[in-house]
């Protein structure tokens, strides 16, 4: 019985997860690089939200993943976490540019 009613939860919580977030008002301007190269906000956020934003929250304030908002991950680390995935999260979701994208703008927040 305690079995199923955690999956129950767990089901209700990615439902909700993957229902919420609206429009918030962010900025779709690039935010700027260490290296002079721009990051386009809005294409980052973008990806976040298809990928990333039903188990870490809208605003990376975490939910059934943890929160991301002030993380200490560099470029590299967060590149290599969402390719080969941790306990709890599956490998893989975001790859190629879009990772790269993400992972910079995952970077700085």
């Amino acid at each position: 019985m305690k079995k199923w009613l955690m999956a129950v939860m767990f089901g209700a919580v990615l439902v909700l997860g993957a229902c919420g977030g609206g429009d918030d008002g962010a900025s779709e301007e690039p935010a700027e690089d260490t290296a002079g190269e721009t990051v386009d906000a809005g294409e980052a956020e973008d990806i976040y939200k298809q990928s990333c934003a039903s188990c870490h929250g809208g605003d990376l304030e975490g939910g059934a993943g943890p929160a991301l908002v002030d993380n200490s991950f560099s470029q590299d680390e967060i590149e290599t976490i969402v390719e080969e995935g941790k306990p709890g999260m599956p490998g893989g979701l975001v790859s190629g540019d879009d990772l790269t994208t993400l992972a910079e703008w995952l970077s700085e927040q």
